[in-house]
């Protein structure tokens, strides 16, 4: 009889402790959500964003943007290298416009940009 309450005590000290054990975050939450799961939608879908300068010579833009999905990404303002400097070439600051962005060498870079309308 009391090896059994020695093995009820323990199995009960085991269950208790393993409660108190980190969990790691669900993949469905998003941080300060309020519990709420991120919708991801479609990760290749045009982002929305404003520009605020064109760096023609640098071959940058600056966008507010809304959620960049693809990368994970909250709302706001960054700079973006163009793959080609075409994509420039239309633009200028204040225009809306949807576009997608990617990690390139380690560096953010929009590979398409168009007004929205």
């Amino acid at each position: 009889m009391k090896t059994l309450s020695i093995v009820v005590v323990l199995t009960l000290f085991a269950a208790f402790a393993w409660s108190l054990l980190p969990t790691p975050p669900r993949a469905d939450a998003e941080q300060g959500s309020g519990g709420h799961a991120r919708h991801a939608g479609d990760p290749t879908a045009l982002a929305d964003g404003t520009v605020l300068s064109v760096d023609r010579a640098a071959s940058i833009v600056t966008i507010s943007h809304g959620p960049l999905l693809n990368l994970g990404m909250p709302p706001m303002t960054m700079g973006f290298g163009v793959g080609d400097p075409a994509l420039l070439g239309r633009i200028k600051a204040g225009d809306k416009v949807r576009f997608h962005a990617h990690a390139i060498g380690g560096a953010f870079t929009a590979t398409s940009i168009e007004i929205a309308n």
